[in-house]
């Protein structure tokens, strides 16, 4: 197959990358068969496992992945099918069970994947061959970091710590163990699954893609780092700050940025309602009573952030210990290969993962998740909720900033096609987070 596409990593430049790997049905089976296999990715959080017998219920790539929890202080993932005629299992997504039983001919297994019952047993009496230790359910690898749950099905993989080098280095100040779902989304989108990945590792659209956050959101301009198979991006030293506008809208900065910050949060909130806690929007109103008019931005932007942490202590959210340093070497978006982005903040975070969608390569599985600090027990009940057909009519589930970039998806994977385009023409320094994901993912592909 890598003779027939004919591609190897020396095909991937800064500013490159071929199209194949997003419209290539030929593409689509070698990630099924040599990347998905093979990586550390993330099925579900901690939380979705809160007591024994909880199980999440992961698909990828052709593979149903179930992951439960057997006892208190341990998480087990097993390959979700019965070893007599290969039936699923766990039909549902989630929920909780004392055994993992087949509806087709009875056979059960314990929580730890032993075989408990087999229907008729004795029935295999003189077969040299059959064992029950043997019939167990087959596991995967499993770790976790930061409240995710990671599988990996290849036995021989690398550990869960080095896979991730340096990431955890980066973002461990953050608490995301802490972390508790505030809403879950998932779409089927039309497009491929690096397609819709991309448009969330580079801040480079935001201008053409989300003009309405000029105004008030700072310079856009960012640039990326790259680390082994993962990147981040951060905004420059030099950048405006939150509150004043873009460079490119042609204006300055004004001499006092406290209302132009409170706007940023609230149309942030009312049009994507996932970055910025209810927590932070309101406390962030305190500046305009609080911080006198024409005060420094960066004074500004330093007082929201001191009345969003008092509001978090006082109600019980609690603060991660973050240093101004660590909060600026981890920049702003992260990009963890091979289908994982997010954008950490000191309260929450919103995070993205990317599937194909069964052999298609011209659509994806799109998981949105907006996470943050909460109380002891003052979490909300997670609700999944599960779009199978995305259309310009979902806005009231997602909101504008993400319809917008929805939007733009189905026309790139369309565009793509076209005899008319031979790859990305990737910005090298805004956008170095792409072919770095490409060239990583080639690695897998076609390195023998």
């Amino acid at each position: 197959m890598a003779q027939t596409l004919n591609l190897s990593k020396s095909d991937i430049r800064e500013d490159f990358v071929p199209k194949d790997g997003f419209i290539s049905p030929e593409f689509a089976r070698l990630e099924r068969d040599r990347l998905w296999p093979r990586v550390w990715q993330i099925a579900c959080r901690e939380e979705e496992l809160p007591e024994v017998g909880s199980f999440v219920t992961y698909e990828i790539a052709g593979e149903s992945i179930v992951i439960v929890r057997t006892a208190p202080d341990e998480i087990k993932s097993f390959y979700n099918v019965c070893q007599h005629r290969g039936r699923i299992l766990m039909e549902q997504q989630s929920g909780r069970t004392k055994f993992m039983f087949c509806r087709y001919h009875g056979w059960r297994w314990s929580l730890d994947g032993t075989l408990q019952k087999i229907t008729d047993e004795h029935n295999w009496e003189g077969c040299a061959s059959f064992d029950k230790a043997d019939l167990a359910l087959k596991e995967t690898l499993i770790g976790t970091w930061g409240g995710f749950v990671f599988i990996n099905m290849d036995a021989d993989a690398e550990p869960l710590q080095d896979f991730l080098h340096p990431v955890p280095a980066f973002l461990d100040p953050f608490e995301f163990h802490t972390w508790r779902y505030r809403w879950y989304k998932s779409v089927v989108l039309p497009c491929n699954w690096k397609t819709a990945l991309e448009g969330f590792n580079e801040a480079y659209h935001v201008a053409a893609t989300h003009p309405q956050l000029l105004d008030e959101g700072g310079d856009d301009m960012t640039a990326a780092r790259t680390y082994g198979r993962h990147g981040m991006y951060y905004y420059l030293p030099e950048a405006r700050p939150l509150g004043a506008p873009s460079r490119r809208t042609g204006r300055e900065v004004p001499a006092d940025t406290r209302e132009g910050l409170v706007n940023f949060y609230r149309v942030m909130d009312q049009t994507l309602n996932a970055l910025f806690t209810q927590r932070a929007v309101d406390s962030v109103e305190r500046i305009l009573t609080e911080v006198p008019a024409g005060s420094d931005p960066v004074d500004v932007m330093m007082a929201a952030q001191r009345f969003h942490r008092e509001a978090a202590e006082s109600d019980g959210s609690g603060w991660p210990p973050l240093t101004v340093e660590q909060q600026i070497a981890a920049g702003t978006n992260w990009h963890i290969f091979p289908n994982h982005v997010f954008l950490q903040m000191a309260d929450g975070s919103i995070a993205y993962r990317a599937r194909p969608h069964g052999d298609n390569p011209n659509e994806c599985i799109f998981d949105v998740w907006s996470l943050a600090r909460f109380a002891p027990g003052e979490e909300p009940p997670l609700n999944r909720e599960f779009y199978p057909d995305w259309t310009d009519e979902t806005e009231q589930h997602f909101g504008k900033i993400l319809m917008q970039d929805f939007g733009n998806f189905r026309y790139v994977q369309k565009g793509m096609h076209s005899r008319g385009f031979s790859g990305s023409r990737t910005n090298p320094v805004q956008e170095a987070e792409i072919p770095n994901m490409h060239r990583a993912l080639y690695e897998y592909l076609f390195d023998e």
